[in-house]
């Protein structure tokens, strides 16, 4: 069996390509720019030619795209987007317009002429098919995609979309389904993570996908890390270029019970803010009202009797914020690759989701 997982992140895309006749640490992968980096790009070379813009296709990450396409807006040219494009940079069509983007239906696309025509999507699997084919390997042999992909949720209007993101993380979490709640098939997304619901749309309809939040994805890949792997009771941060997760977890029976969590923006913390945070998930007394007013999503306790903090991991691209920490955190290598930590989540993911994957997966990864 073979699994094509892609993390799409803000500053890059990491692609992992498993197959369950090889060993892990021998699985074919790629670290990429990122689809948003990717279009910043075409857009600021789109301001430096003096071109208008047309944008189409679905609702994909933001970040470094929306603010090239607010600077292509302030050097005085135009942006035209269709709606779900549009979504990329507010899910409030009246703000985006307020930007100045003008808001185009796909039936007035067809009318617009002489613009700079670019298609937004996070998986693209063409491309990574073409990059796959220069090295002899067919992407169209792949039996199971899985897509992993940060969703802020669409946020009803005048609703915060940060309150309305962790409110759908606590949710999920009272499932007890552990990090995998975090993990839908194809037909099985909420209608308000628009994200997810865009990668589905654009990845081939002809084989199981499975989609997953990226920091989840991440913390469950970081589990394969065996020295993280055997602690039971553990606090696991996965510290991104724009979002820093991190995961209380506690044993229960032979599994792993999710006992607290917070999720804070990357840019507002510190070493020492965030040692703080970890220790207080650690003991229990974690306040969501302080996060949140701290311009972080919230933070959520389910059992607040203390634990040891004597064991902390950490994973993500910005990791060495907690580098000399006096926490001690172990840097967790999942088959002796960090970046590859959300695509072995996702695998992972896969075998929890899918009985008839199941047997295959955790025989290759176990």
């Amino acid at each position: 069996m073979q699994i094509l997982a892609v993390d799409v992140g803000t500053g890059t895309q990491d692609v992992l390509l498993f197959d369950t006749e090889r060993e892990p640490e021998n699985a074919l992968k790629m670290v990429m720019p990122s689809p948003t980096a990717l279009l910043a790009q075409a857009i600021r070379a789109a301001t430096q030619a003096g071109h208008d813009l047309l944008l189409t296709g679905v609702t994909m990450g933001g970040g470094p795209c929306g603010w090239a396409a607010t600077d292509h807006l302030k050097a005085g040219y135009r942006v035209f987007a269709t709606p779900d494009a549009a979504r990329t940079f507010n899910d409030d069509l009246d703000e985006v317009a307020s930007m100045g983007v003008e808001v185009v239906s796909e039936e007035k696309v067809a009318g617009l002429s002489g613009l700079r025509h670019l298609t937004m999507l996070d998986f693209d699997y063409q491309a990574l098919s073409r990059a796959f084919r220069a090295f002899d390997v067919d992407l169209d042999r792949v039996d199971l995609l899985a897509v992993a992909v940060f969703d802020h949720g669409a946020a009803p209007p005048g609703y915060s979309d940060r309150l309305f993101r962790f409110e759908y993380l606590a949710q999920r979490i009272r499932t007890g389904q552990g990090l995998a709640a975090f993990a839908f098939q194809r037909d099985r997304i909420p209608p308000s993570m628009t994200r997810l619901q865009a990668v589905a749309s654009t990845a081939p309809p002809d084989r199981p996908l499975v989609v997953m939040d990226t920091a989840p994805a991440a913390v469950l890949g970081a589990l394969e890390d065996p020295h993280v792997g055997r602690h039971q009771a553990a606090l696991i941060a996965n510290v991104g270029n724009m979002h820093t997760l991190a995961f209380h977890l506690r044993a229960r029976g032979d599994t792993r019970a999710i006992a607290g969590l917070f999720e804070h923006h990357t840019g507002f913390l510190d070493q020492a803010k965030l040692e703080r945070l970890l220790a207080q998930l650690a003991a229990g007394t974690l306040s969501h009202e302080e996060l949140f007013a701290a311009h972080g999503h919230g933070a959520l306790v389910l059992h607040s009797d203390p634990s040891a903090l004597d064991f902390v991991a950490v994973t993500g691209p910005r990791r060495r914020l907690l580098a000399g920490s006096k926490l001690r955190p172990y840097l967790a290598v999942p088959y002796g690759d960090m970046m590859m930590a959300g695509c072995w989540g996702l695998v992972r993911a896969c075998a929890l989701l899918l009985p008839w994957a199941a047997e295959a997966i955790e025989a290759a990864l176990d």
